[in-house]
């Protein structure tokens, strides 16, 4: 329960907060925070950067773990997407969570005037358009819960995503628009989050139960609509799209096959040899449960828990109670399954992640081991350019800034990326840059074709007198090279071979853990290179 408070506050935090930050917000002491922090860790949950804990890309395998069990973003995120692309608006997808609704997709489009809401943000259901179409299902418990939290927290600070409500229309005005809500099946939300943003919604219903899987909205701005014109001009839109969700989620055929057990009690029990007393076995017993659910998962029993887990049935009972107190996993017919609230454990603020964000930690590690300095580097254009770097502190060295473009073939990062393109889609900038440079079309094409064999590329003194570089690349979750990352030093540093046997196992252990973090990342949400 400390741990999982722990993950909370530095979510609030938007993912970065002081060990001295935690043990105010938390009221912990700071034994106690530097041991939790510790085993988040070594979970690779958690970065511990000098003073400061940083939630890491790994922690969204919890969030991935329940939007895989609720199967609904597989099945209808490429239909919002596209909504989002024909209409030039954005579109999301939301679940109810208590008296709240939890986002599981957002498809955002990109202007100076655009929304901030990340998948796995909560917002109170008054003050949305999809919270009447679920109050429209509550029952007198619901209400009562509701109507307790509006009397507690009349301005809404349980709600970070939103901002503090000063006024605003009474409560009862909620219950009538729910009234609204239950007879015309949409709802509207004008400006009631804050001025200027508005929303239309519709329910998703399962077909073969008839309740709400999720709630689709078109959310736009006053600027281009009133809610009235929302309404009348894309909901017909929107419902179709909706009715075109509701086939997939009716045909879509039902997941077959189950998960081998994992190694957890094993690598827990070896982590505890290794940390000793600051590692706290039940905190990373009880968080891995959480990925013990998945697309053939959604519904476990205890029994099934722990075998998927390779606990202790007695072990996975423990945490399983405690999460079901603490509302991340539900409870019925004697099987378990992960609530909405599990994506509050980070993902809101690592959803928003980058590639050159994932990369850095690992490029600064990099460049502490071959002493030169490190990039990350995607293709624009005919041009690579830099989305990170380490610097390294020599008289003599490699240094960029991020943002810098140069030509692509004559670069290391630059021809592994273009090295998985099919020749027709490479954009070649054949300029003579030194007397080495390659520039004849024929020559790269040979060389492109060794660097995809080879799995990496050595450029030496192409780009510039001196400068030898050597890079792997770095592949999304389809197996697409994205970028690249490269160690780059004076020639008289190494020779070529010295690259090949030094440096390179080395790049492509970094670039192997980028990956894994990437993959992790990328399963539900859209990573940004830069």
């Amino acid at each position: 329960m400390r741990g999982i408070g722990v993950l909370l506050r530095l979510t609030e935090a938007d993912g970065t907060l002081s060990l001295s930050g935690l043990e105010r917000a938390t009221g912990l002491v700071r034994s106690t925070v530097d041991r939790i922090t510790a085993t988040l860790a070594q979970m690779g949950y958690v970065r511990l950067d000098g003073r400061d804990a940083i939630l890491a890309p790994r922690l969204m395998e919890l969030g991935n773990a329940y939007l895989s069990a609720l199967r609904l973003p597989r099945l209808l995120n490429a239909h919002a997407d596209a909504l989002a692309d024909e209409l030039d608006e954005s579109v999301s997808l939301a679940v109810g969570d208590g008296d709240g609704i939890r986002f599981i997709h957002q498809a955002t489009r990109r202007r100076a005037m655009s929304l901030s809401f990340r998948i796995g943000d909560l917002l109170p259901a008054e003050r949305t358009a999809p919270g009447p179409l679920f109050a429209a299902e509550w029952g007198e418990r619901e209400w009562a819960r509701w109507r307790e939290r509006r009397a507690a927290d009349p301005h809404d600070h349980r709600f970070p995503a939103v901002p503090p409500r000063t006024d605003g229309p009474p409560d009862e005005d909620f219950e009538t628009r729910t009234r609204e809500a239950r007879l015309t099946g949409w709802a509207l939300d004008d400006q009631l989050i804050e001025p200027g943003l508005v929303a239309v919604s519709i329910p998703v219903r399962e077909v073969r139960t008839t309740g709400i899987a999720c709630v689709a909205s078109v959310v736009s701005h006053t600027s281009r609509h009133t809610a009235a014109s929302l309404r009348d001009t894309l909901m017909p839109r929107l419902r179709a799209t909706v009715d075109a969700m509701e086939r997939e989620l009716l045909e879509a055929p039902e997941p077959e096959g189950r998960h081998a057990p994992s190694d957890l009690a094993v690598w827990t029990g070896a982590s505890k040899q290794e940390l000793g007393r600051d590692f706290i076995e039940s905190l990373a017993r009880g968080l891995t449960v959480l990925t013990a659910f998945g697309e053939d998962r959604a519904e476990l029993t205890l029994s099934e828990v722990a075998q998927v887990t390779g606990l202790a049935r007695a072990t996975a009972r423990r945490a399983l109670i405690t999460l079901e107190h603490l509302g991340y996993v539900t409870a019925r017919d004697r099987t378990f399954s992960p609530t909405p609230r599990v994506l509050a454990l980070g993902f809101p603020p690592l959803s928003r992640t980058t590639l050159s964000r994932i990369a850095q930690p690992h490029l600064t590690e990099l460049a502490g081991q071959v002493r030169d300095s490190t990039s990350l580097g995607v293709l624009a254009g005919e041009d690579i350019q830099f989305t990170a770097h380490v610097p390294i502190s020599r008289i003599m060295s490699a240094n960029v800034t991020v943002g810098t473009r140069l030509p692509a073939p004559a670069t290391s990062l630059g021809r592994v990326i273009l090295a998985d393109l099919q020749p027709a889609e490479r954009p070649l900038n054949l300029r003579k840059l030194t007397a080495r440079t390659t520039t004849d079309p024929a020559d790269l094409a040979a060389i492109l074709e060794q660097v995809r064999q080879a799995g990496y590329s050595l450029v030496d003194e192409e780009l510039e007198e001196g400068l030898r570089s050597i890079a792997v690349p770095v592949r999304d979750r389809t197996g697409r090279v994205v970028a690249a990352v490269s160690v780059a030093m004076h020639t008289t540093r190494r020779t070529p071979g010295q690259c090949v046997a030094d440096v390179l196992p080395h790049l492509r252990d970094t670039a192997a853990r980028i990956e894994a973090e990437l993959h992790i990342a990328g399963r539900f949400a859209r990573i940004s290179p830069v």
